[in-house]
């Protein structure tokens, strides 16, 4: 099909919606989910037409290929009432073009240009009264591919499943999180596959994390996988330092993931005057500016927390706590971007897709 619009897509409704059983007031995130799902299968080497069916399990051979050699990926982006009802995504494009950069490092057949973009439209129609409107909410979206062809050969499958899930969610964190810096696991490595969103990249992460959580901290920041030396991620999310005035982020590369938020953070950070710098930035520099004092800020930018500030950072058996700021450039940088996403300020940078 040479274009994919809502008359090409079949949709199977639920006979009854479990909606009125869903307490809006008190969401968790990603727990709860909608009535429906975007379903669409790759065989005989074409992406066969999307269809939105009942939200639903799977039934899957043992042989299945993404239980023995891993090729699933996916993304996350988030769905927006504003006061008169109408729903908004935010830079849905963006993930429509990672979500192939990851396919094509994972051997996984890209989409057709459309199908990810058309598909969650008519989707958020068929299920928009899910989209929650309570201060902090959204409908959490995750499109994602597995690798559905059977056999224990080690190689590409030859079948693969994309589907979009949404969920009604309330904030990925409540207050401030602290960190230790990781001193001897890695996340990626150069050649690999950090910069991709591969199901097995946040699978890795876990032990790390479970034994830093066992320390009493929240999260791991990760580090370079060669020498250390360098601040890379926090946690699953891209990681900002303020250093007295100046915000500091590190530079995409093949270990790091060219997160959607952060962009928008350095995009706006730069039209309201914050001086950025897109660098390399040590353990050893970070250490430093938390004893002279010039350490004001950490905090972690992705799709489900948005901004998550850091409240303090363990390193080496000693913990360092960093100010409470009346003014932060996390507060000031999350208000202006769910102001966008929300409908509830200007977009000049066109970011905002309205369904």
């Amino acid at each position: 099909m040479s274009k994919l619009t809502n008359s090409n897509i079949e949709v199977t409704k639920v006979s009854t919606s479990r909606i009125n059983d869903v307490d809006f007031e008190n969401l968790s995130f990603g727990q709860i989910f909608s009535d429906h799902m975007l379903l669409c299968t790759y065989k005989n080497g074409v992406w066969n037409t999307p269809k939105i069916v009942p939200y639903q399990p799977l039934t899957l051979d043992p042989s299945t290929k993404i239980f023995h050699y891993g090729q699933a990926i996916f993304e996350g982006l988030k769905a927006y009432k504003d006061a008169n009802n109408d729903v908004f995504l935010f830079r849905p494009e963006d993930n429509s073009k990672r979500l192939n950069i990851s396919a094509k490092r994972m051997a996984i057949p890209e989409l057709p240009e459309g199908y990810f973009i058309e598909g969650l439209k008519a989707l958020l129609h068929v299920d928009k009264d899910w989209i929650p409107t309570q201060e902090g909410s959204s409908l959490y979206i995750r499109p994602f591919i597995f690798a559905s062809g059977q056999g224990f050969h080690a190689s590409p499958s030859d079948e693969y499943t994309f589907i979009i899930a949404t969920a009604p969610s309330g904030p990925y964190f409540s207050g401030n999180v602290t960190v230790l810096i990781e001193e001897h696991y890695s996340r990626s490595a150069n050649g690999g596959v950090g910069y991709a969103k591969a199901a097995g990249n946040y699978a890795g992460q876990f032990y790390p994390t479970q034994l830093a959580v066992e320390k009493g901290y929240n999260q791991v920041i990760w580090t370079d996988d060669n020498t250390h030396e360098y601040i890379e991620e926090a946690g699953a999310m891209n990681i900002f330092i303020r250093i007295n005035d100046t915000l500091i982020t590190s530079p995409t590369s093949d270990r790091i993931l060219d997160g959607i938020t952060r962009k928008s953070i350095i995009a706006i950070a730069k039209d309201e005057g914050i001086q950025v710098e897109v660098r390399k930035i040590s353990v050893t520099e970070v250490v430093e500016a938390a004893k002279n004092g010039s350490l004001k800020e950490m905090f972690g930018a992705g799709t489900a927390a948005v901004i998550s500030p850091i409240s303090g950072f363990g390193f080496k058996n000693k913990d360092y706590e960093l100010p409470d700021l009346e003014n932060s450039y996390a507060s000031k940088l999350k208000k202006r971007i769910t102001d966008i996403q929300t409908n509830k300020a200007e977009d000049t940078f066109g970011w905002r897709v309205k369904v």
